[in-house]
C-alpha cells in the first residue's frame, strides 16, 4: 500500500490505519453513488471510499481506466499518484489525481449522499426542488440532495429544459419539474453515451461571448451555488 499523500487520506485515516485494514484482503465488487467510486472488500472488510475530484483517474496495472481526461493532464507523473495497493499477483490499483482534489476513506457514509442521478425518481426530485428557495441549479449540484450531478451536467439539464438556473427551486410549478426531471435523464444518458460531460450541446458556447445554439442569444455568464454558470436568458426562464 502507497500514501506519499497523507492529505489525501480523510476521516482520520492514516498510512498505517489503512495498510492495517486492507492487508491480505481481496477487492470482491466495486459500485458507484454519484461522484464516489465504492469497493467492497472481502471478509466483511471496510469498504474502500474513492473520490476522484474533477481530475483522478484509476489506474489498473499501469493503465488509466476511463476515456483520456480533455479539461485536465493525461501525464504519467509519479508524483500524482496519490494512494495506490499493490496486490500478491503483482497488479496494482492507484489512484492519480493533478490537481489533488479528491479523496480516499474507509467505511464513507453513503447515507449522506442522495440518491444516485442515474437512479432518481421524479418524486425525489420534486421533494429535493420544492423544500428549498435556493437558485435550482445549486439545489441540483448539492451532493446531499442528489449524486452525480456536476456543473458541467447541471447546466446543460436546465438548458435542455428551458430554465433559469437562478430561478428559486420551489418556484418551479409541477410542469417545470416533469421537463425538468426529464431532461436530466435525457442529459446523463446522451453525455454518458458520447464520452462525458464535456460532450453537451451548450459546451462550445461555454465561454465570453458564446451564443445560445438553440437561438442565437448571447449566453449570460454568472456565478449560481459558486459555481460558473452559463444560461440562455432567451429560452431559459
Amino acid at each position: 500500500m502507497d500514501a506519499p499523500d497523507a492529505w489525501f487520506l480523510k476521516r482520520g485515516l492514516t498510512p498505517t490505519g489503512v495498510k492495517r485494514a486492507l492487508k491480505n484482503r481481496n477487492l470482491i465488487a466495486a459500485r458507484r453513488r454519484g461522484k464516489l467510486l465504492l469497493v467492497d472488500t472481502s471478509d466483511d472488510g471496510p469498504v474502500l471510499g474513492l473520490h476522484l475530484g474533477m481530475s483522478g483517474r484509476v489506474v489498473i496495472d499501469g493503465d488509466a481506466a476511463g476515456d483520456p481526461l480533455i479539461y485536465a493532464s493525461n501525464r504519467d507523473v509519479p508524483e500524482w499518484n496519490r494512494f495506490g495497493l499493490r496486490f500478491s499477483d503483482g497488479g496494482s490499483l492507484a489512484l492519480r489525481d493533478p490537481r489533488r482534489l479528491g479523496a480516499v476513506e474507509l467505511d464513507p457514509d453513503e447515507d449522506r449522499l442522495g440518491p444516485d442521478a442515474f437512479a432518481l425518481t421524479k418524486a425525489q426530485l420534486r421533494n429535493v426542488v420544492q423544500l428549498s428557495r435556493a437558485p435550482v441549479k445549486a439545489v441540483l449540484m448539492d451532493q446531499h440532495h442528489v449524486a452525480g450531478l456536476g456543473n458541467w451536467l447541471t447546466d446543460e439539464a436546465l438548458f435542455r429544459a428551458s430554465i433559469d438556473p437562478a430561478r428559486p427551486a420551489m418556484s418551479l410549478d409541477p410542469g417545470e419539474i416533469d421537463r425538468l426531471y426529464r431532461a436530466i435523464r435525457t442529459t446523463l444518458r446522451t453525455l454518458q453515451r458520447r464520452g462525458g460531460s464535456h460532450t453537451g450541446d451548450h459546451m462550445p458556447s461555454r465561454f465570453a461571448g458564446g451564443l445560445c445554439p438553440r437561438d442565437g442569444a448571447l449566453l449570460e455568464r454568472r456565478t449560481i451555488g459558486g459555481r460558473t454558470t452559463f444560461s440562455c436568458p432567451l429560452h431559459q426562464r
